[in-house]
């Protein structure tokens, strides 16, 4: 249940906040991290009990080293985080957010192309994106 909590209220503050114009640049800072954490704390807590194939481990590094290679390149040539919170990351996030969910119907290894595909192409968007920021 509080897993379910957690993702839906994550879900519905970020909408709060854009119909009533009270985005601001902290709000997204920490709603980042936030997913982050989330994040991290759900992989400590399934990554025990899943069993995944070596390919999957490997594209979830490759993935890791996308996402942190694009903050880092915010944060060394522009001196501040670059976040861009796209509409596929945001696919990635309900992905992500549904996968355990669906884990006693559908088999890791299939469901996890959908999601490290989708994660993949956002991975290489977001970089894009903040590659455009600082050439501007």
């Amino acid at each position: 249940m509080l897993y379910l909590l957690a993702g839906f209220t994550d879900m519905i503050d970020g909408r709060i906040a854009r119909k009533t114009n009270t985005v601001s640049e902290f709000g997204s800072k920490l709603d980042t991290a936030a997913d982050f954490i989330f994040f991290i704390v759900c992989l400590i807590k399934l990554l025990p009990i899943l069993e995944m194939p070596m390919w999957l481990w490997l594209w979830f590094v490759i993935i890791a080293i996308v996402k942190i290679s694009n903050g880092l390149s915010g944060v060394v040539l522009q001196n501040k985080s670059l976040v861009e919170h796209t509409i596929m990351n945001k696919v990635t996030g309900l992905l992500l957010f549904i996968l355990p969910l669906t884990l006693a119907i559908i088999k890791l290894k299939y469901s996890a192309i959908l999601l490290c595909a989708t994660a993949t192409f956002a991975a290489i968007q977001e970089g894009h994106f903040i590659r455009r920021w600082i050439e501007d």
